[in-house]
């Protein structure tokens, strides 16, 4: 799957709404320098070393800006544009888009990220006055971003309300867009669970960065394994990150090598795999100024996969998951394992939990709402008519021929999750 997966469905749906589109974006190992996918043209260029310090992450992103203006040049000349979009991080690239606004080109920020939440998350409330200053350069960019934006498309009501109270946004130029799943698609495959396996399988699904948590994992598994002797669970870490030897090396040390499993990178086929097959998604974020208000896109698919999930109580990943899943007080690893262990002991209950987490995200959560909300932004930007969306048709099979579950089997499929008893 090229990009993040919100950003490759939003390319898909502008392309199926009759819009031309482009991509700037780094390359990926062994990716080429451009790409034609599903009529999507991807420019890529090579990433920056992994930045380490401020003057790291300060060369990191001026490398970065200075590829994609180059690379929009290129763009312009070869296919020619009239909206600029941009993600966050970094809050650079309204400078590009102000460049380009001489020449008729729009700027629709697609607002992913709070960094000055993320400073504060990471490093704690500025106190000196270097942190202060980066602190408040930081709310700076913020400000240039929201300014420049002539539509800002928020992740969710706790990212607008950013928008609109410290971006002064008019409440006519944004939009809430959530990264809902594409549930037709996102969805069990019959073949990933074996009617042989001998334990519990629990995976987290995502980035592994220091504001990611993922180290309350091992920590769970250890208690889990260790202090409460459970033989009947392993746990799989789908994803990479700049703490993934960090928590290697974590993982040697509690020694879990036999029961803990990393992955690294993922595409869409494996992820289909290790969540058909999964007892129990993991949501390892505490409750931070970042995460609090936060979408985790991982909850929504551990639910198109009919896995509950188990998380630190956050607003934003409460809404998400409804009543579907189990909330735990942040830093609390000993209720976090609790709530582990007694939904992997009471499989009614994590059968009924299963079938809801994907009936809620199938009915409240999923793309194709989303989708029409989002080309609308476009289309009332451009005024332009857009082509409606085409009728979607029910999926038997994913791409690779795996048969999806029928709804009507889902509990029984789920039950089959887990140890033979």
């Amino acid at each position: 799957m090229p990009l993040d997966r919100r950003v490759w469905l939003e390319c898909q749906a502008l392309t199926a709404a009759g819009y031309e589109v482009s991509v700037i974006c780094p390359k990926g190992p062994g990716d080429p320098a451009r790409q034609c996918i599903d009529g999507v043209a991807i420019y890529k260029y090579r990433p920056a070393p992994a930045a380490r310090g401020v003057l790291g992450f300060i060369i990191e992103f001026v490398y970065a800006w200075l590829r994609t203006a180059a690379l929009s040049l290129v763009v312009r000349r070869e296919r020619g544009f009239d909206v600029i979009q941009a993600c966050n991080p970094p809050d650079t690239y309204w400078l590009l888009a102000l460049l380009w606004r001489p020449f008729g080109v729009r700027f629709v920020f697609d607002h992913h990220d709070l960094n000055p939440e993320l400073f504060r998350s990471r490093f704690g409330e500025p106190r000196s006055v270097g942190a202060r200053t980066q602190y408040r350069g930081l709310l700076w960019l913020e400000r240039r971003t929201f300014r420049a934006a002539h539509r800002v498309i928020s992740t969710n009501e706790s990212y607008r309300q950013v928008a609109l109270q410290r971006g002064g946004v008019p409440m006519d130029r944004t939009a809430v867009v959530r990264s809902g799943p594409d549930t037709r698609r996102m969805r069990p495959v019959l073949s990933a669970v074996d009617e042989g396996r001998s334990a519990h399988l629990l995976v987290y699904l995502g980035i592994m960065g220091p504001q990611d948590d993922v180290h309350v994992v091992l920590e769970v598994m250890d208690e889990l394994v260790h202090r409460r002797g459970r033989t009947d669970l392993r746990a799989a870490l789908l994803g990479f990150g700049d703490c993934l030897e960090d928590l290697q090396a974590l993982r040697t040390r509690l020694k879990l090598e036999d029961v803990v499993e990393f992955t690294g990178r993922v595409g869409v086929r494996e992820i289909a795999e290790y969540l058909s097959a999964a007892s129990l998604g993991l949501g390892p974020d505490r409750k931070t100024p970042l995460n609090d208000v936060s979408t985790m896109n991982k909850t929504m698919e551990y639910m198109a996969y009919a896995v509950p999930a188990v998380s630190f109580d956050l607003v934003e990943t409460r809404f998400s998951a409804g009543e579907t899943g189990v909330t735990v007080p942040t830093d609390d690893v000993a209720s976090f394992a609790d709530a582990v262990e007694e939904l992997l002991d009471d499989d009614d209950r994590r059968v009924a939990l299963s079938i809801a987490a994907r009936d809620r995200v199938v009915t409240e959560l999923d793309w194709r709402p989303q989708r029409r909300r989002y080309v609308e932004v476009f289309d009332g930007l451009l005024g332009f008519r857009s082509r409606p969306p085409e009728e979607d048709l029910e999926l038997s099979a994913d791409e690779w021929g795996r048969t999806y579950v029928p709804t009507d089997e889902l509990a029984d499929f789920v039950r089959m999750r887990g140890p033979r008893r």
